[in-house]
């Protein structure tokens, strides 16, 4: 344990990254729409003070303008990068996190859609058309990330709705939901066994774990360490954490650092065995394992695909 303190206290000063998330705990979102408005558009710089794992009963079209980071959606965790179109059903906790330097924000990094399906379901009475989103508003309850020719176009959807108003604004969140709703384009992000347990207390322990986890999966972490932080013995932490994020703490911990490799192997040189350590795993036979696991090939495979990968999110097209 004293180990693990001072190689804490070392990265802390060493680190010039702020912590990722806010410090402020995450809890139920208020979204307020205007009165002559049936959805909320809304252009966000990062980080700002909403920037936390939080939930709402709204849906949320999401847009990753720029920058690179890491998803978390319901028990999903996996990386972005510009462009990154998601759908995120109610109460479904979700964030999306950049490492940024002290002092640095990036201006309009997300563009935020969020409106309440029950306003649609209602209007569907009048408008019986709407009764054909049903099935998208369903799937989107677990999450779903769009890509290809859906990408390129809901993308571009969204951007357009900021220099319009009134009807105008509305005809093109029509043209979304249509695009998005009939599309096969995309993923589903958290697994259909999620369900966790939502209320205030949960959702604050869960923050400063993440917090905690977030800033030292890079470290010989152990588990002890953060059930003393949530003040729970190690095996209460255990079952509420699987309870609640629907992953193990080691699978946790392990697809921050296979997030990080992957990083790593596809915007640089440095040798696989070197990332192995910097990481935070300790041999290169476990971590080459749970990097098979995780990506079904090996660590250097991904790297001699990482510049395919590169072409195909830049040019949506090349994809088809």
């Amino acid at each position: 344990m004293a180990t693990l303190t001072r190689m804490r206290e070392a990265q802390s000063a060493a680190d010039p990254r702020p912590g990722p998330f806010s410090s402020s705990t995450p809890t139920f979102e208020h979204i307020i729409t205007g009165i002559d408005e049936s959805f909320l558009w809304r252009l966000d710089d990062y980080p700002w003070e909403r920037n936390v794992w939080n939930f709402h009963p709204e849906f949320e079209i999401h847009l990753i303008r720029k920058g690179t980071g890491i998803a978390f959606v319901g028990d999903y965790i996996g990386a972005f990068s510009a462009t990154y179109l998601t759908v995120i059903g109610s109460d479904l906790p979700h964030d999306w996190v950049t490492m940024t330097a002290p002092g640095e924000v990036i201006e309009g990094r997300d563009v935020v859609l969020q409106f309440h399906p029950d306003r649609i379901r209602e209007a569907t009475r009048l408008i019986p058309e709407f009764a054909q989103l049903e099935d998208f508003f369903s799937r989107a309850q677990r999450g779903l990330v769009f890509h290809g020719e859906t990408l390129a176009r809901g993308a571009d959807l969204v951007e357009r709705m900021g220099a319009e108003k009134g009807v105008a604004r509305f005809a093109l969140f029509l043209q979304l939901l249509d695009l998005l709703g009939t599309s096969s384009d995309y993923d589903i992000l958290s697994s259909p066994e999620y369900s966790p347990k939502l209320d205030a207390e949960t959702l604050d322990v869960l923050q400063r774990a993440f917090v905690f986890i977030y800033r030292n999966f890079a470290t010989d972490i152990r588990l002890a360490d953060v059930a003393d932080l949530a003040g729970m013995s190690e095996s209460a932490f255990s079952r509420f954490f699987k309870k609640n994020t629907g992953n193990t703490f080691t699978d946790h911990v392990n697809k921050l650092r296979i997030w990080q490799a992957c990083k790593l192997l596809a915007e640089g040189d440095t040798p696989i065995t070197d990332i192995c350590f910097e990481v935070g795993y300790m041999n290169i036979s476990n971590f080459n394992r749970t990097f098979l696991r995780q990506h079904r090939m090996t660590p250097s495979a991904y790297r001699r695909l990482a510049p395919h990968r590169r072409s195909l999110r830049d040019d949506p097209a090349a994809s088809r």
